[in-house]
């Protein structure tokens, strides 16, 4: 069975992104070890790709190419109309949870969900993540997209690594208590 894996920067006072959905405060940032991680390792060990609809539309509106052509991507999404079709892009609009689960079933390398919070949230809270990889940025901001909005579920997590890179990052493992 595959494994939902959530793989996210966060800044210290826990932000994934500005109130606007930006994320244009990771540019720049100079953490070459965590990034051959990312791209090396976490990658490789995945083949489909998770995401909400507002981490669709971040993601699309950089002038560049689809960065996840090598993997199937489902983007769950409230809207049923006017979504652009895109190669190794699918839309999960309906009986999203059942989907999911579906997904998890098959054969194959594990799942990246790539955020955003509402989706990382309604996952969680549906017993759907089985591991965090939280990337804890020097940075605080003070007002934005929270990693975990309100209203989570209650659940237990066992520490399984951490490392500090150079940059002051910290990078913290966690895998669902049983």
């Amino acid at each position: 069975m595959k494994k939902i894996k959530v793989f996210i920067a966060v800044s210290l006072d826990g932000y994934i992104a500005y109130p606007d959905g930006g994320i244009d405060w990771l540019a720049g940032l100079n953490a070459p070890s965590l990034k051959e991680f990312k791209d090396k390792v976490f990658y490789n060990s995945i083949d489909t790709i998770l995401m909400g609809h507002g981490t669709y539309q971040e993601i699309t509106s950089f002038d560049v190419d689809w960065p996840y052509k090598d993997k199937t991507t489902y983007v769950l999404s409230r809207r049923k109309n006017n979504l652009p079709p895109k190669a190794n892009v699918s839309y999960l609009t309906e009986n999203v949870l059942e989907y999911i689960r579906q997904i998890k079933r098959q054969d194959g390398k594990d799942i990246w969900l790539l955020g955003g919070g509402q989706t990382i949230r309604l996952l969680l809270n549906h017993d759907l993540v089985d591991e965090l990889h939280l990337c804890y940025i020097p940075v605080m901001f003070g007002d934005g997209i929270p990693l975990f909005p309100s209203k989570m579920k209650i659940s237990k997590w066992e520490l399984r690594g951490s490392k500090t890179f150079e940059s002051g990052i910290l990078k913290v493992d966690y895998v669902l208590s049983a």
